[in-house]
């Protein structure tokens, strides 16, 4: 297809990314290039996803296949044993009951022949993206990953169907009204018109393997749905562009109307908006017994962008209640504290019985004052607490990505990203060596010799992916600013307000002396190479798009993707 010449009608521009071409129009679907990014990490992480899965299925199937055999194999030798009884006992040639059992033994035999030589079979995956566009994400799906069996490509606005429908055709994915049966034959990517949760719900009883929710603003109206249609094992992706909700304390009230949850108004506000889509996508499929796994959570310019596992028990539902958290943070010095809203208590049952029982958790960890600065606090949350990356999945990602660099058009950042967040602790949250310094209105000591002071305390310290110039660390607030007071003893500050919150920061005496000596375990952390692809410039006109306002417009629709 790519080698045909592709002919441009008048009042359209071409677009290609990878191998997928489509025709732009002003009066429809808009397209951000700068979301090339996005694109391109989905195919990569779907496509890692449905390779993982597909031999976890196969590994499935040859652990059935093995009992059968078994079953076979134990059922074959007591025939054996009857047929070497028989012989012995009756050994008149015209006797057709030793042929009879022979044969049966033969076609038992035949019958595990058969059982070891079924082949391996590929698992083909379906995807649903909800709200289309353009369709250009859909079409990178159907082609560049190899098992998809097909993808259900919806959008409300009759202005984007009709674009989609061109460039499905344009990129040969189609109906083949052609094929020798003589009746048309359904295309790899299927387009449909209608509300995305209408269709979402639709498939409550015929689930498929991926939903992708890559709305305009929040995808808060769509979680819902989109749960309940993905099957066990099914992967979740959803992107949410309104960060001036979720990542700052702005609007309050909307927050907690779309996520359930109140943002921080802290530096590490664009990981607690993370928090936040996690804690909403659990609590909604907790409703229908249903648990998530977060496979990889990513803060990306003005958007996050995550991959959720969704599975089914009923036990796991219940320890969500552990992966939940409150969190108490400080208006001045943004020391936090978890209030964990719920905790297991295992006790020793029957014999070798374990009962698991789940309570909530006492509380509160900190009075109405910071500890630190004697600031008054705000609350944040409940959002969730696990984990929020799956480091097994990102190195499989971050391993498909280094050697299919040729295929993606941004693998140089892609690659930076993945490994940051392979890397990255599953604690939260973190924190800037020079905004805590400007608590302190003192120097700001460099990365390298806040992590090895940290290191040398025995904490554990990594990057965040959210923040350039970030550490994430094992130590408490009261470990961080432990660490800048002793900073302060070696780089004395000057000419602090009494009223200032530094001063009751400094008033107190560090616990132990912090160690800035170069520690060996910092120099991998600071990798420049990860420095560099991680966090590039923002190229010009990097943000959302407006909102689409042609007629037939889907008002939850996006603008700024496909």
């Amino acid at each position: 297809m790519a080698s045909t010449p592709i002919t441009v009608p008048q009042g359209f521009k071409l677009h290609t990314e990878n191998n997928a071409h489509i025709l732009l129009s002003e009066n429809e679907a808009f397209l951000n290039p700068i979301q090339e990014f996005n694109r391109d990490l989905s195919v990569a992480c779907i496509r890692t996803w449905s390779e993982e899965l597909n031999k976890s299925k196969n590994i499935k199937k040859a652990q059935v296949k093995e009992k059968k055999a078994l079953k076979v194999k134990e059922g074959s030798a007591k025939k054996r044993q009857r047929v070497n009884e028989i012989e012995a006992i009756n050994t008149d040639p015209e006797t057709t009951e030793t042929t009879d059992n022979a044969s049966e033994l033969m076609q038992t035999n035949q019958a595990e022949s058969s059982t070891k030589s079924e082949d391996h079979f590929d698992y083909k995956i379906t995807i649903l993206e909800a709200l289309s566009a353009t369709g250009l994400r859909s079409i990178r799906y159907a082609k560049e990953i190899p098992l998809v069996k097909y993808v259900l490509a919806n959008d409300l606005s009759t202005n984007a169907v009709a674009a989609m429908k061109r460039n499905v055709e344009l990129n040969g994915l189609g109906p083949d009204k052609d094929n020798k049966e003589g009746k048309p034959k359904l295309g790899k990517v299927r387009v449909n018109e209608g509300d995305a949760c209408a269709l979402l719900y639709s498939r409550r009883s015929d689930r498929v393997d991926v939903v992708d929710l890559d709305p305009y603003g929040t995808a808060a109206p769509f979680i819902d749905a989109a749960v309940q249609a993905i099957k066990d094992e099914g992967l979740l992706c959803v992107t949410c562009t309104d960060l001036s909700i979720l990542a700052t304390n702005n609007y309050p009230e909307k927050c907690y109307s779309n996520y359930g949850g109140l943002p921080m108004k802290a530096e590490y506000s664009h990981e607690a908006a993370l928090r936040l889509v996690l804690h909403t996508v659990s609590t909604s499929a907790s409703r229908y017994g249903r648990y998530i796994e977060p496979l990889l959570s990513l803060s990306i310019d003005f958007y996050v962008r995550l991959f959720i596992r969704i599975n089914s028990s009923p036990f796991q539902v219940k320890k969500a209640l552990t992966k939940t958290s409150a969190y108490f943070v400080c208006t001045s010095c943004q020391s936090f504290y978890d209030q964990p809203l719920g905790r297991v208590v295992e006790k020793q049952g029957a014999g070798n019985n374990v009962n698991v029982i789940f309570k909530t958790q006492p509380g509160p960890t900190v009075g109405g004052k910071c500890s630190e600065c004697e600031s008054n606090m705000h609350i944040s949350g409940p959002m969730w607490s696990g984990p929020i990356h799956d480091t097994g999945f990102v190195s499989k990602v971050l391993e498909h990505t280094e050697a299919n660099k040729d295929h993606y058009g941004t693998s140089a950042r892609m690659q930076g990203m993945l490994t940051v967040a392979k890397e990255e602790l599953h604690t939260p949250f973190y924190f800037t060596p020079t905004k805590v310094a400007s608590f302190f209105h003192c120097k700001t000591p460099s990365l390298e010799e806040t992590s090895s002071a940290l290191l040398h305390a025995g904490h554990q310290v990594s990057r965040s992916h959210a923040q350039p110039g970030s550490l994430k660390t094992t130590a408490t607030s009261q470990d961080i600013m432990d660490i800048y007071r002793s900073w302060v003893k070696k780089n004395p500050v000057k000419n602090v307000s009494e009223n200032s919150p530094a001063l009751r920061l400094l008033a107190k005496e560090p616990r132990a002396e912090a160690n800035f000596e170069k520690h060996p375990g910092s120099s991998s952390m600071l990798s420049s190479k990860v420095k560099i692809t991680r966090y590039p410039e923002m190229p010009a006109n990097w943000g959302p798009g407006s909102r689409p306002s042609t007629s037939g417009g889907n008002k939850r629709k996006r603008k700024h993707d496909n």
